[in-house]
């Protein structure tokens, strides 16, 4: 009977229970729905393509900021005046 693959006659009565089990009009909704969900995939991943195209395009757009002015240094303290007190390390 199962002499190593299935016979044209096997494939027939397979197809004949499939249609049995879920009818014409399902199978046709079935693929249908398939269709209508691979729409729904491709629809979605071109609107993702072109938002993120959008996002590149404005960043691209807009001019860099401009380059941070460095503070001028400030002015150099006068040297420290040697103090008249006398030192209190010495004995």
């Amino acid at each position: 009977m199962f002499s190593g693959g299935f016979s044209i006659w096997h494939w027939l009565i397979v197809g004949l229970v499939v249609l049995l089990l879920f009818g014409k009009g399902r199978f046709s909704d079935m693929m249908g729905d398939v269709a209508k969900g691979l729409k729904n995939f491709k629809k979605g991943m071109s609107e993702e393509e072109s938002a993120e195209h959008r996002r590149l395009t404005t960043d691209a757009a807009q001019p860099a900021p401009p380059p941070a002015v460095p503070a001028p240094p400030a002015a150099a303290a006068a040297p420290a005046e040697p103090t008249a007190e006398p030192d209190r390390n010495q004995a």
